[in-house]
């Protein structure tokens, strides 16, 4: 199933965009990530560590930091880089069509 999000513009680069689980129908929040390559990537918003938002978190390339203890993200593979995480992140295909964000939900 594809969820329409809107314009890709809306993510400046280096930000994200929590997309809310009651909008897409997907069974979780999800965090949407205009990394500093340029590319857009999608994991599960809540930190597998503790509950925290990781579209409140800090991101840095290709990496997204955890705002509640440091726990840090691959954005291409949601594997947990260091602890205190120790499972890795969902993660979701997100793709740009026609300067609109799709995400495969």
């Amino acid at each position: 199933m594809s969820y329409q999000v809107g314009p890709a513009e809306q993510i400046p680069e280096g930000e994200a965009l929590l997309v809310d689980s009651s909008d897409s129908g997907a069974a979780e929040d999800i965090a949407i990530f205009h990394a500093e390559d340029g590319n857009f990537y999608a994991l599960q918003d809540e930190c597998t560590h503790e509950t925290a938002s990781l579209a409140d978190g800090w991101i840095d390339g290709t990496e997204v930091e955890c705002p509640l203890h440091s726990a840090t993200f691959c954005l291409k593979t949601g594997k947990a880089l260091c602890m205190p995480a120790t499972v890795d992140a969902r993660t979701y295909k997100v793709e740009v069509v026609d300067g609109q964000l799709e995400l495969d939900i």
